[in-house]
């Protein structure tokens, strides 16, 4: 928080005695200046209109609404790795666990309580001036000026050359190369120690997903899966799914697409003739499946119909049916004994297991907008943190917060959606948005203060 910037942002609010040459006339029309709000007036002092905010009605000049902010002020917008998230689900007898035991406590620490306060907040959204390069408030303009609030992670590099969507980004096992994918029907190679794009191949159909597995690399297109092995340099077409695939896992020597018609495909790699034989076709989805995680020897897809199947790895098939959510189900990932989903429906949902072995939700926590995609990582400081991106045509942000209780570390901005959050080396991770852009990003570990 910015609290020197507030404090000259309120400053300038209430009536000056000031004269022309000084300050704020008597004479001011009592109309806001559009131009200053929109932070290009240059007319200063001499503007006709005024440089301020009007109260809101039924609320004294410097006075308090009920959230603690000053009337007329804008309320501010609060894992595991790959090892643990395959540790998978264990049962779990104690459903009065600690999920988002905190969360109350961290809304109300951001509430600026009391009359005497009186302190604004900078405006929770990205300043377009600043994007463009032409905002000349600096420091004490009230829009950020910044990709992300929170101080544990930073921007480290932008990777430019996608058009459209980015729906996938793989970094496979011993290769220092990594590959993207996008729905401009392309999939970029980039060098990580250059930042610079080393190729791309045009694939005729948009990228559904992208899966990196030891040294493979699956792509899933439009009816078809392709496998590249970046160490032999052998590429494989895997036939078989109807529709889009808009999801891949691996498991149990198994490779798994989850397909726009609702079918679960899956295949054997032989060693005899090194290719991906079909192993089986798992039926029950009606609509299409979107999200799909391995853990504890079971198979856990999310679907378009808004549910959620666990399936056995070891007979494929369906042990049961999560009907919690109320819309599309997103993203499904695990985290120690817990199974996590997101959906459309503006809900993260935790599950575990009762005596019986079966799932149950345990905690929701609940958002202002629908959920895109979930990813669970350890921070700098082998802290689990959950990042959740929403689907909000505004802000288009993405929330990280601290497990399990849900106190929010952070945001990270886009220009447009995320749908894709994927780990990177220890310390690092990825995200691409709409507009096609993919960055890379950095844990940083808290400073602690240090005693005389």
């Amino acid at each position: 928080m910015d609290m020197d910037g507030s404090k000259r942002i309120f400053q300038r609010l209430g009536p000056s005695t000031s004269n022309e040459n000084g300050g704020f006339s008597g004479n001011k029309q009592q109309k806001v200046c559009i131009h200053w709000r929109q932070g290009r007036c240059n007319r200063g002092n001499q503007c006709n209109f005024l440089h301020q905010e009007l109260p809101n009605r039924g609320t004294q000049q410097g006075g308090m609404n009920n959230g603690g902010f000053p009337g007329n002020s804008k309320r501010p917008h609060g894992i595991s790795d790959d090892d643990s998230a395959r540790s998978g689900l264990r049962r779990n007898t104690n459903f009065n666990n600690k999920w988002g035991r905190q969360q109350s406590h961290n809304n109300s620490s951001n509430n600026i309580n009391g009359s005497s306060s009186r302190v604004v907040v900078k405006t929770d959204k990205v300043c377009k001036y600043w994007v463009q390069g032409s905002c000349t408030f600096g420091d004490q303009c009230r829009f950020l000026h910044s990709w992300s609030t929170g101080d544990s992670f930073s921007l480290l590099s932008q990777l430019e050359g996608h058009q459209k969507d980015v729906t996938g980004i793989a970094l496979p096992t011993g290769s220092d190369k990594l590959y993207t994918g996008s729905k401009d029907e392309t999939v970029r190679v980039w060098d990580c120690q250059s930042g610079q794009c080393a190729g791309s191949i045009t694939l005729g159909a948009e990228v559904g997903c992208m899966l990196s597995e030891g040294p493979w690399v699956f792509v899933g297109l439009a009816n078809l899966v392709k496998a590249w092995n970046i160490q032999t340099n052998t590429e494989l077409s895997l036939s078989g799914p109807v529709g889009l695939v808009y999801s891949l896992v691996a498991g149990s020597d198994l490779l798994m697409a989850g397909t726009q018609d609702g079918t679960i495909l899956a295949w054997k790699f032989n060693i005899t003739t090194n290719n991906f034989e079909p192993a089986a076709s798992l039926q029950g989805h009606t609509l299409a499946v979107v999200t799909m995680v391995v853990g504890a020897n079971r198979l856990y897809s999310g679907s378009m119909d808004s549910t959620i199947r666990v399936w056995s790895l070891e007979t494929l098939q369906c042990l049961q049916t999560l009907s919690d959510h109320s819309n599309v189900v997103m993203s499904v990932l695990c985290w120690d004994q817990f199974l996590l989903s997101c959906s459309l429906d503006k809900t993260i949902k935790v599950w575990a297991a009762t005596d019986s072995g079966k799932l149950e939700v345990t905690y929701t926590h609940n958002e202002q907008h629908g959920l895109l995609t979930l990813c669970g990582m350890h921070d700098a400081e082998a802290k689990p943190v959950l990042l959740c991106s929403c689907n909000d045509s505004v802000e288009n942000c993405i929330r990280v917060y601290d497990l399990p209780s849900f106190l929010e570390r952070g945001k990270i901005y886009s220009k447009d959606h995320v749908r894709t959050i994927q780990i990177g080396p220890p310390g690092f991770f990825f995200t691409g948005d709409g507009t096609g852009l993919v960055r890379v990003w950095q844990w940083v570990a808290q400073q602690t203060p240090t005693t005389m």
